[in-house]
Parts: C-alpha cells; sequence; structure tokens
C-alpha cells in the first residue's frame, strides 16, 4: 500500500484518460487523511482545476456553509475528494470512461482513510459509490451500508446554486448526517 504522498506523487503524473490533456492541476483532494467522514463529489470544475483543490468556487463556498451548520469543516474533520482528478472539458459530467480510470485514485484514498461514513456529493458520485440503481431525488438522505461503512447523498452544492427550493429538503439531509456522525463518535472505542 502506498503512502498519501506516494499515491498522489503517482497520481499527479496521471494518463490514464484523456482528461490529463487539458488539465491545470490534478485535484487530488483535501482535508484531514485521518478523517473518519469522507465527501465524495463528481469532479473539479474551472477554479478547482486552476487552484488544484476540491470545491474552491461558488459551490465550495456554499459547501463549507452547509458544513459549518453541522459542525463539520475541511481542515479540521473531513476529508473532501472527486470521483475524477482532472476537470472534464467545460465542467461536463465525467465520462463512465474517465470515472473508471480514475476510481482506483479514490478507491486507494479510501482504502489508506479508513472513513465510518462517506458522503456522495451529488448523482454521478452517488451511482459510482453507491449503485447505479441510486435515484437522488428519491434517495438523498438515506443511508446505505457496505462492509461495515455508512454512505449517503446529499444534492452536490451547484445543484442548490441552481435550484434553491432543495434547501430545506438539504438542511434536513445534514442534520440526519449529524445525527449518524454523533452516534458514531459515541460508539468510537
Amino acid at each position: 500500500m502506498p503512502s498519501w504522498e506516494e499515491l498522489q506523487t503517482a497520481c499527479d503524473v496521471c494518463t490514464k484518460c484523456e482528461l490529463y490533456k487539458t488539465r491545470t492541476n490534478v485535484v487530488f483532494g483535501v482535508g484531514v487523511k485521518t478523517a473518519e467522514v469522507l465527501f465524495v463529489g463528481e469532479g473539479p470544475g474551472e477554479s478547482e482545476d486552476l487552484k488544484g483543490e476540491p470545491f474552491v468556487g461558488r459551490a465550495g463556498a456554499l459547501l463549507d456553509d452547509m458544513l459549518k451548520i453541522i459542525g463539520l469543516d475541511r481542515t479540521t474533520n473531513i476529508y473532501i475528494a472527486n470521483i475524477v482528478k482532472c476537470r472534464p472539458p467545460n465542467n461536463r459530467d465525467p465520462a463512465t470512461s474517465e470515472r473508471e480510470a480514475c476510481l482506483p485514485w479514490l478507491r486507494a484514498q479510501y482504502k489508506l482513510m479508513k472513513p465510518r461514513i462517506v458522503v456522495c456529493l451529488g448523482r454521478i458520485a452517488a451511482g459510482a459509490l453507491i449503485g447505479k440503481e441510486f435515484k437522488m431525488t428519491r434517495d438523498h438522505g438515506k443511508w446505505f451500508e457496505k462492509d461495515g461503512v455508512k454512505f449517503m447523498a446529499l444534492f452536490h452544492p451547484a445543484a442548490l446554486l441552481r435550484d434553491p427550493y432543495k434547501k430545506p429538503e438539504t438542511f434536513l439531509d445534514l442534520k440526519e448526517l449529524q445525527r449518524e456522525i454523533e452516534a458514531a463518535c459515541e460508539h468510537t472505542p
């Protein structure tokens, strides 16, 4: 098993899909590498590609506000990554082949981190990690368990910027996430 540094160094020079040709930076992830909660988005946008960090644009500011509501912060108690590490042109959805080429990087991060809870941000991440049968409008805020790890999906912050009417549902989902985190912490040896 490579270290975090070895993994990131290898990821930084990845050419497994065509996205490497147009990237400015690989967006590997950010946060606490030992956190029990992992947030996963679909892929970097323009701001993220320029800075090399996930969720730094308008959607990132909204995500930070959402996290603050339930006592989470990318610098103290969570880790944030994406399904794909390079920006798809024009912020399009990552193609299936791009997701498949990039998922081993996320799986390796997951194995190093060993989170207890994974929060998928949006339908692409949820479909890749929870399952193809997942439907965002039906299943957001619900818990799924795989090998003792709890998975949940929230609407992607960019979707909330486009459709603010989803914010009340997302607030309820965040409170459910907070309850689960608190319950998991109570059972930590």
